[in-house]
């Protein structure tokens, strides 16, 4: 807190920042942040059943729906969909089943 007042009190005493705005974050946010981050887990599923173009896009969609999934990169070629997501929040049978009630069956391949 004492930088932050510090900080706040060195730019108005150069008269600002030219037009720029500053932002403090506490100790407690930025480990809150960095937590957050932390809890990002990575699975990569096989989806067999993708056989055209727009087989890619409804998977993705559908997983993308689940809660607590950060990203879905489709791999067409390899037939994998690699999600990224909070495991605090959800779960790999949730996200495989998103899958599975759009059409696409999807497993954890390995």
């Amino acid at each position: 807190m004492k930088r932050s007042l510090i900080l706040a009190a060195a730019v108005l005493a150069l008269g600002g920042l030219g037009g720029f705005s500053f932002t403090t974050v506490s100790t407690a946010s930025a480990q809150s942040a960095a937590a957050q981050v932390a809890t990002v887990q990575s699975t990569t599923f096989a989806v067999e059943n993708m056989t055209c173009a727009l087989c890619p896009v409804t998977v993705k969609k559908a997983m993308e729906q689940v809660r607590g999934v950060r990203s879905v990169k489709i791999d067409y070629a390899a037939k994998t969909a690699t999600v990224a997501f909070d495991p605090s929040v959800t779960t790999i049978e949730a996200i495989a089943a998103a899958s599975a009630n759009a059409g696409y069956p999807a497993s954890v391949k390995g």
